[in-house]
């Protein structure tokens, strides 16, 4: 079974809803216009039910199928980037500084799009609950969710979630049983000694050598403290200090992120960085203050829900174009919040050649919101079937 041909008749109107949702971009949780177009074509369809203002601009519609059964989750992001956009199109953001640069604009749409077909057809049981979330990328917005109760509160067995892949063939699925994206920390580093004239270093106590020192320890984290074997990411991304040249200054800045799949790697991480921050910063005679923030955990699919997710996309896109047992990825999801508190599946759909995610020339291919739409419905339809 291909796309649907109902969801591929409004093709064209979820162009329009995506584009407009690409040129009115909204951050974190603050994504309340957003929310609000979410809501007019809800209300447009008819759904049976919606909750706003779930997580600040959260909002979770339920749609009745006919007949008791249970509730299926259907999760999408809405929240936009801080990146200036470098498209050139007719319907860039008009938000300057701000962009769907990771689209979640075509998320939302491939949403909405399932959401007209079953509010129309209601050929399944039970209910489906569409959650559109806010501050994906930033703030956490699937644990704020969680936290404030959208599972039991909606009584969702399941959960399942879509995220568009450029360089993937345009409309191939992608996705794993277990770990398919990694646990994300941050760090911070602030390191303060004393400044003083470049010429006389002697009489300084320099930040700099002792961040360049710690930069390149904790390169060794990767490569002599975890296995070969393990996946496992430590990046430096920023650095800061000093102002001119012929000044030694007195303080200094590193930052970075860290992927990680399995926990004892996580905690050998912090612990080996806090070693290090406090032993160069002894032999430097400099003090080392490290913040290390532990953030989203990994994104673990959930076997059985893989294995199904898997035979709806083979139905949608053919056998040949759907990968069920990808390598995980060292990206991050707050998806993972909604998978440790119900099972599901978290599946990558390809929108063919173009520049990367978080890119400032990005955009989301509108040939795949029908492809997305469509699964979402079968896998309504399929997980919870008339009887």
């Amino acid at each position: 079974m291909p796309v649907i041909n109902r969801i591929s008749a409004y093709a064209d109107d979820m162009k329009v809803w995506r584009r407009h949702l690409h040129e009115h971009p909204e951050l974190g949780f603050d994504c309340q216009r957003t929310a609000e177009f979410v809501v007019d074509r809800l209300k447009a369809f008819e759904v049976d039910e919606i909750h706003e203002g779930i997580a600040t601009s959260g909002v979770v519609a339920i749609i009745n199928g006919q007949g008791d059964g249970p509730t299926i989750g259907l999760r999408a992001d809405m929240d936009a980037l801080p990146i200036p956009e470098e498209t050139g199109l007719d319907y860039a953001s008009k938000v300057h500084g701000n962009m769907h640069a990771c689209g979640h604009d075509g998320h939302t749409t491939m949403l909405l799009g399932a959401a007209r077909y079953l509010a129309e057809t209601r050929r399944f049981s039970g209910r489906v609950a569409l959650i559109f979330q806010p501050a994906e990328e930033a703030g956490g917005g699937g644990k704020v969710m969680c936290d404030e109760g959208i599972m039991d509160r909606f009584d969702i067995g399941e959960v399942y979630a879509l995220h568009t892949a450029p360089g993937l063939s345009m409309g191939r699925f992608v996705t794993c049983a277990g770990p398919i994206m990694a646990a994300v920390d941050d760090f911070d580093i602030y390191i303060s000694g004393e400044g003083g004239h470049g010429a006389y270093p002697d009489q300084t106590r320099d930040p700099v050598s002792a961040a360049l020192q710690i930069g390149n320890a904790f390169q060794t984290i990767v490569s002599r403290n975890a296995s070969a074997i393990d996946n496992l990411v430590v990046s430096i991304t920023q650095i800061h200090s000093g102002s001119t040249h012929n000044v030694i200054p007195a303080d200094a800045y590193l930052g970075g992120t860290v992927r990680t799949f399995r926990t004892e790697i996580q905690k050998m991480v912090r612990t080996r960085m806090e070693d290090i921050c406090q032993g160069i910063g002894t032999a430097m005679g400099v003090d080392v203050r490290l913040d290390y923030q532990t953030n989203y955990p990994a994104t673990v699919n959930h076997g059985e829900q893989v294995s199904f997710a898997a035979d709806v996309a083979r139905e949608i896109a053919g056998a040949d174009n759907v990968i069920a047992d990808a390598q995980p990825e060292m990206g991050a999801e707050d998806f993972a919040h909604m998978l440790e508190q119900r099972p599901g599946a978290y599946l990558f759909v390809g929108q063919g050649d173009g520049p990367f995610l978080h890119n400032p020339g990005f955009d989301f291919n509108d040939e795949v919101a029908p492809v997305g739409a469509s699964f979402f419905a079968r896998l309504v339809e399929r997980a919870q079937p008339l009887t």
